[in-house]
């Protein structure tokens, strides 16, 4: 259980940090790059830890993430 916790925190700062480096992005760098982190998170939940669920689930993340930031 401890191990889980801690994982969690580090998650936690890591996204921080890597949010707070799309300072200078552009609206759609920014929703592309998140939209990929969430699809790779997602398409490796999906496919039980897999590179190739992860790596599409990153391309389809971060195509969705720029599609949004158009509108």
């Amino acid at each position: 259980m401890n191990a889980m916790k801690y994982l969690g925190r580090a998650l936690a700062v890591c996204a921080v940090v890597s949010l707070s480096a799309c300072a200078g992005m552009t609206r759609s760098e920014k929703n592309t790059a998140i939209g990929a982190a969430v699809g790779g998170v997602a398409g490796s939940a999906l496919t039980g830890g897999s590179a190739l669920g992860t790596i599409g689930g990153a391309a389809a993340g971060g195509l969705i993430g720029h599609e949004a930031a158009k509108r």
